[in-house]
């Protein structure tokens, strides 16, 4: 199909004769002459496919590429129409736009101050209540709830690598590769170096009243201060959202 008849005739007898001379002795030349009719036919042949078969083949390859893209975009465009942008993972709009029971990560505590809270990896909070008053109720990963402002963005879904909290380090190397580096007991040190130091056995403190945990400028750590209970929190707010 390469070539038309006359001309693929023309090489095919080209051919023969080089042979028959090869045979004979007579054509000193034979491999020359023979590299100079292959390279005869090839360029015949690649000439009738650029000319005929490549832009035939062109042509219906990008209508079809063509045709092919048209329908994919009016395939997007018809599902973007009918698509629920709550359910979206990933999109990023204010509280105020989003639906009851939405899982949001990555929440603004003022608007257009940035991501401030639920950035941790693996956790989300969920929306509670519609807006009131210009806020929404957001309930945290601690349990515990907060009224935002229903102009600040957040994003839905759930923070990717849940399992980062469980992983466990192999070596105490791992934690060194990390930053990570060792940590002395105040109870393993001299009383010069930490407030919790000396003593026999792991006590404190020498004397018979014992003494919080402190760190190691004496100042108390490990709940040594109190703060607000997580139920009083709740209360206070369930109050305040009772009267709004």
């Amino acid at each position: 199909l390469s070539l038309s008849l006359s001309e693929a005739s023309f090489f095919d007898f080209a051919y023969l004769r080089l042979l028959e001379l090869e045979a004979c002795g007579k054509n000193p030349t034979f491999m020359s002459a023979l590299v100079a009719l292959c390279r005869a036919r090839a360029a015949a042949s690649s000439s009738f496919f650029n000319s005929i078969i490549r832009p035939a083949f062109r042509n219906f390859s990008t209508g079809f590429a063509d045709a092919q893209n048209k329908s994919l975009v009016a395939q997007m465009k018809e599902e973007m129409l009918h698509m629920d942008i709550n359910s979206m993972v990933g999109s990023s709009m204010p509280l105020g736009m989003m639906r009851i029971g939405t899982i949001i990560h990555n929440i603004e505590m003022n608007p257009g101050q940035g991501a401030k809270m639920v950035r941790a990896a693996g956790t989300n909070a969920k929306i509670l209540k519609e807006p009131a008053s210009g806020k929404c109720l957001i309930k945290l990963p601690s349990g515990d709830t907060k009224w935002i402002n229903a102009r600040c963005r957040a994003t839905i879904g759930t923070v990717s690598n849940p399992s980062h909290g469980t992983k466990k380090l192999r070596k105490a190397g791992q934690s060194r590769w990390l930053g990570i580096r060792p940590k002395v007991r105040g109870v393993a040190m001299n009383p010069c170096d930490h407030p919790h130091g000396g003593g026999e056995g792991k006590s404190k403190s020498s004397g018979s009243r014992g003494r919080t945990s402190v760190s190691p400028w004496g100042k108390p750590c490990k709940g040594g201060y109190k703060s607000a209970s997580v139920k009083k929190k709740k209360k206070r707010l369930a109050d305040a959202a009772a009267k709004m």
